[in-house]
């Protein structure tokens, strides 16, 4: 007999089950409704569960008689993917790594699994390479293989089977849009299929203690292809990007259970055969002081996650020849550079209303961190009378409407920082000024946008 089939309708973007199709779901979005229909037997299956299950009781516990068990996490061998997963992998973990084609998703993993096969065993399942292109791979990368495990599989019940027969307690799975459920029904990629393929993974990893890596495709617009549920299920949600088209890769987590998620890791991909290495000074690869100083420059002291990030920030200020003056700025917030232009033109008495902005973060960055206000109107003052500033001078700081300079959290690490790094002259809120500076570093307490200002007079 025929098994029946029950009918449901997802939506793509947020998971939510509709009786029937609708044009719109209540997330608010558009024609993300599709069609999904179940097996007879899970559907059954889903009716029991409804109806009562006798053990159910048995697995209720209170919360105060569940001790905690500590889980080692273990290193990745890389320093930055383990400062954005928050100190390494946690045991039953499942992270999802996403990014652009060539990115480098495939070949970080392979790395981390080489990497780490000495003292853990470790499983690669890919849908989209043969085996002979990992190898390859793993060859140009001179990588360490006699300890890793490769499947070429896409029915994830197989995998899973397979996982157990090499007690693997690593497993990267490359990629989630290519697997599928046997009893699902619909091609690998739809909605139903990537959602089930997700749950039985991680139901696995979490009651074997097995920690994965599941690479995901993503849309046009950067997020993961398939329903919102997929990001939901993970622990971690990782994206890996291409920073602006150069040989650097810059990772960040949209989601951590184990972690923050304002960490940022950066990697450099190695010209002569694609090594994704460590940046260990990200500092350095955003400051070119090998030139002479020019009008428009200014060093800022970003924060990002637990550390402190040195970036040039340029400005270009001239004249405009249209009523309507344009602004543009690359790297930070559109509408906070018009702010802070009018706060500028107020408090600074600074006629540049009728000039054209332009306002860039070097190295194709991009940053919220309010810290950057102080550097941005010093560098537009800089371009604007023409002046250069010493490239030793460094400066952090909220500005507010009022035109005074605000605290920012970490001041003292940031002042380190740019000590370290060579700079000699920084100037920062009066709020952050610590009680022990190192005699290399002079520091000029701030707090207005005047008394700012006035410190250029002594760097000109």
């Amino acid at each position: 007999m025929a098994k029946k089939s029950s009918k449901h309708f997802i939506c793509s973007e947020c998971g939510t089950n509709h009786s029937k199709w609708a044009g719109q779901c209540d997330c608010g979005q558009w024609n993300t409704i599709v069609e999904f229909k179940e097996s007879a037997s899970r559907a059954g299956a889903v009716s029991a569960i409804a109806r009562g299950y006798s053990g159910a009781r048995e697995s209720v516990q209170k919360l105060s008689d569940i001790k905690p068990e500590e889980s080692p996490r273990f290193s990745t061998k890389n320093p930055e993917f383990d400062r954005v997963l928050g100190g390494g992998i946690v045991p039953g973990s499942v992270i999802l790594l996403a990014g652009t084609p060539g990115a480098g998703k495939s070949t970080l993993t392979t790395q981390v699994l080489c990497e780490v096969g000495d003292n853990i065993e470790c499983f690669l399942v890919s849908a989209e390479e043969s085996a002979n292109q990992i190898s390859r791979r793993a060859e140009r990368l001179a990588l360490k293989t006699d300890k890793l495990n490769v499947a070429i599989e896409t029915d994830v019940l197989a995998i899973l089977t397979m996982i157990q027969e090499v007690k693997a307690k690593f497993v990267v799975i490359d990629s989630l849009q290519a697997m599928h459920h046997p009893d699902v029904q619909g091609a690998p990629g739809g909605v139903g299929q990537l959602r089930e393929c997700m749950q039985v993974l991680t139901q696995h990893a979490k009651q074997n203690d097995v920690a994965m890596i599941i690479i995901c495709h993503t849309t046009k617009d950067g997020s993961v292809a398939g329903p919102r549920v997929v990001e939901h299920i993970g622990d971690v949600m990782l994206m890996i990007e291409v920073v602006a088209a150069s040989r650097f890769r810059e990772i960040r987590a949209a989601k951590n259970r184990f972690g923050s998620t304002s960490e940022l890791g950066l990697l450099a991909m190695m010209p002569d055969n694609g090594y994704l290495k460590a940046v260990t000074n990200p500092s350095a690869i955003f400051l070119d002081r090998s030139r002479d100083a020019k009008p428009g420059s200014m060093v800022a002291s970003l924060w990002e996650g637990s550390r402190s990030l040195l970036v040039e920030i340029q400005a270009l200020v001239i004249d405009s020849h249209q009523g309507n003056p344009r602004r543009l700025a690359v790297g930070i917030d559109q509408n906070r550079l018009n702010m802070l232009v009018a706060v500028l033109v107020r408090h600074a008495d600074l006629a540049m209303y009728d000039q054209e902005l332009y306002v860039n973060l070097v190295g194709g960055l991009r940053s919220t961190d309010p810290s950057t206000d102080l550097p941005v109107v010093l560098a537009m003052v800089s371009s604007f009378i023409n002046r250069a500033i010493p490239q030793d001078w460094v400066a952090f700081g909220e500005l507010g409407l009022s035109g005074d300079v605000r605290s920012v959290p970490s001041g003292l690490e940031r002042i380190k920082q740019a000590s370290q790094q060579g700079f000699s002259h920084c100037i920062c809120p009066k709020g952050n000024v610590p009680k022990n500076v190192s005699s290399s570093m002079k520091v000029y307490p701030v707090e207005t946008l005047s008394e700012a200002i006035a410190c250029l007079e002594q760097a000109y």
